[in-house]
């Protein structure tokens, strides 16, 4: 198998990982399980690549696959904006590995192994 299906079809498991990636950007660490972080940090650093390019069309890429709206008073195009302008450049001499995984311990409620998953200093 080539990727981890998390138990959801396709729209939302889509839907699910530009919620993450979008709240990644946002608050750069998120706490989630293991298995959905360790498929987060893949489609992340696709879009910190993308947005070290810089041009037109990596802005728009980006900008199709982040959450138009969020829960508080951040835009899609904030996203875009932070990640393009703090984001990317912190990044500029990094080649890859752009994210980290630490494992936190189970969770309480069904005992799933939790992890952060961050942007590198």
């Amino acid at each position: 198998m080539a990727y981890r299906k998390l138990n959801r079809r396709t729209g939302a498991r889509k839907a699910l990982f530009r919620d993450l990636v979008t709240d990644l950007f946002i608050y750069e660490r998120i706490e989630t399980t293991e298995a959905k972080a360790k498929e987060i940090r893949s489609v992340a650093e696709k879009m910190i690549t993308l947005a070290k390019r810089g041009d037109l069309h990596a802005r728009r890429q980006v900008a199709s696959f982040v959450r138009p709206e969020t829960a508080d008073t951040t835009t899609g195009q904030d996203v875009v904006q932070k990640l393009f302008s703090e984001i990317a450049p912190r990044f500029s001499e990094r080649q890859g590995g752009y994210t980290r995984i630490l494992k936190v311990g189970p969770r309480r409620g069904d005992g799933a192994p939790m992890a952060i998953l961050e942007l590198v200093e």
